[in-house]
């Protein structure tokens, strides 16, 4: 495939409609995308951001639950959802023909959703067993223990699910409300990459969503800095789960595309430093990585590992070593010219499939209000210099920054 070849338009009510059209298939992919997700949300509220992501598939004024699934089952489509912490979306893909379905099923989602109090009772069991899920699942729980830690006193630093203690409250009119309040025109991109041309699109949604009133923007708590500190969740599982975090930087940070390079050289990939000199060279984990979490006014950096919890202190203490030597000695030229091409080679592979591309239009329209290709990013990366890849390792990687957050049957560890 082609770079990128895209059109906007904004409706009357701020709804922005775009689309990438691929003639060489015979299908499309359609995302519903809202800005709003669980940083939105108060105390009362946590958790019904994701609450109302599940409750869209549970009927309408025109379809039950069993309808809505059988409809896109019938053609052979694929409808589900996800929410983060900034946005929620909701998405589709159908053969073209199939297209008018798959507006008509979404938006009836989107607009006639009942919230029966009784299908509310029932999907609350459904996301405690989702919750359950998590807290039997180390490698993920110890995430959102790390947030926590990271934001105690933020939305940021609240699990997407809420807890059992706050769902229990939720209600039609509270659900209700709170998708008045945030899906609107404003604060909704629709995205559509595949066989189907802009205006087709532009005209059909248009008609279904032209009614959602504007709003304004949606507003959120701006987040304080990351805290440090060390904490230890003793639990009878078979492995230690590690995460040494610190604060990161923003989406529109410029200082992003050194940690891009940064993040790659340490945790990246099998070749990457922490990966070779954690489970290569000394065997002490299986899974080794590290990632960037950024958020529109925040984020964090973090390396997450995996191992026994004899080993724990180990791991601990060759991952301050790397990052005490990268603070102080930077990278090679060499090794920044590999990180790059190592991410101008994901960033192009990443855009395969209608699928990617519908997610890359619709998440960059919703962050930025524009696009940002892989060219720009390519071209942004190229400029990185190991100057800056130093001074920004000097800066986050000092100790009284770190936050590490250990889960498992261990007592204490130490920085």
């Amino acid at each position: 495939m082609q770079s990128l070849n895209y059109e906007i338009t904004t409706l009357e009510n701020r709804i922005r409609v775009i689309t990438e059209t691929v003639n060489h298939v015979q299908f499309m992919s359609m995302g519903f995308w809202v800005g709003v997700g669980s940083r939105y949300e108060n105390e009362q509220q946590w958790g019904i951001t994701h609450f109302i992501e599940h409750m869209l598939f549970k009927g309408t004024d025109k379809r039950t639950a069993e309808q809505i699934s059988g409809a896109v089952d019938a053609v052979g489509g694929q409808l589900n959802a996800f929410t983060s912490k900034e946005n929620t979306c909701y998405y589709i893909k159908t053969l073209t023909e199939d297209f008018p379905l798959a507006v008509d099923v979404l938006s009836d989602m989107f607009l006639n959703s009942r919230f029966d109090n009784e299908e509310i009772a029932k999907e609350r069991e459904v996301i405690i067993e989702e919750i359950k899920m998590y807290e039997d699942t180390p490698d993920d729980q110890v995430h959102d223990l790390m947030s926590a830690n990271l934001w105690p006193e933020h939305p940021l630093g609240r699990a997407i699910l809420g807890t059992e203690e706050s769902i229990a409250a939720f209600n039609h009119d509270m659900l209700k409300d709170y998708m008045k309040q945030y899906y609107t025109g404003s604060n909704i991109v629709v995205s559509v990459v595949g066989n189907i041309s802009h205006n087709q699109v532009v005209e059909a949604i248009r008609e279904v969503l032209g009614g959602i009133p504007k709003g304004e923007p949606n507003q959120y708590m701006i987040a304080d800095r990351a805290k440090p500190g060390v904490n230890c969740y003793y639990k009878e599982i078979a492995q230690s789960q590690i995460c040494v975090a610190m604060p990161g930087v923003a989406k529109e940070d410029d200082r992003l595309f050194p940690l891009s390079i940064l993040n790659t050289y340490l945790g990246g990939g099998m070749s990457a430093r922490l990966v070779k000199k954690i489970r290569e060279e000394e065997g002490l984990a299986y899974s080794v990585y590290s990632y960037n979490g950024s958020y529109t006014d925040t984020g964090a950096f973090v390396i997450s590992v995996g191992t026994r919890p004899e080993n724990c202190q180990r791991v601990i203490d060759i991952i301050l070593e790397e990052l005490d030597d990268v603070r102080q000695n930077g990278i090679t030229q060499e090794e920044l010219d590999k990180s790059f091409s190592q991410l101008k080679g994901s960033l192009y592979m990443g855009l395969e499939t209608v699928n990617s591309r519908m997610n890359k239009l619709g998440r960059s329209m919703l962050i930025y209000d524009r696009v940002i290709t892989p060219e720009e990013n390519v071209n942004d990366l190229s400029k990185v210099t190991v100057e800056d890849v130093k001074s920004l390792a000097d800066d986050m990687f000092r100790r009284e920054n770190l936050q590490i957050t250990v889960l498992g049957p261990v007592d204490e560890v130490k920085m």
